[in-house]
């Protein structure tokens, strides 16, 4: 584990900044209580644009989430003790993968797999 421990600072960091981005969006998530004037079509304009920022901002979240929950699933492998180990076929997982990605939770051949079966290839 002690090869590990840069690796699990990285984590740890990626964690709160992920938290803090999380609580930044939620903030702005706010509807805005002034309206535009001056065109007949203000109003339907300012809540098209605010419907469309709004789309943006719950799929921004959806990913900040999905990249937490990655990021605590490692933090939970690492005190574990079962960090840099494939969840899948249980080999260690390339090193050079960890470094790029350290809450990799599949090794680069089961992480091909997994692609090529989301995309229906065999």
């Amino acid at each position: 584990m002690i090869e590990f421990v840069e690796l699990y600072e990285r984590i740890k960091k990626e964690k709160a900044e992920l938290l803090e981005k999380l609580e930044q969006l939620r903030a702005l998530g706010q509807p805005s209580a002034e309206r535009k004037e001056g065109s007949p079509f203000g109003k339907r304009e300012e809540e098209a644009d605010e419907a469309s920022e709004l789309e943006k901002r719950l799929v921004l979240v959806k990913r900040l989430e999905e990249s937490l929950s990655e990021v605590e699933h490692a933090l939970q492998k690492y005190e574990a003790g079962t960090y840099g180990f494939c969840d899948s076929c249980g080999q260690p997982i390339e090193r050079a993968r960890l470094e790029a990605i350290p809450q990799a939770s599949l090794c680069l051949n089961c992480k091909a797999s997994q692609a090529r079966d989301a995309k229906g290839i065999r």
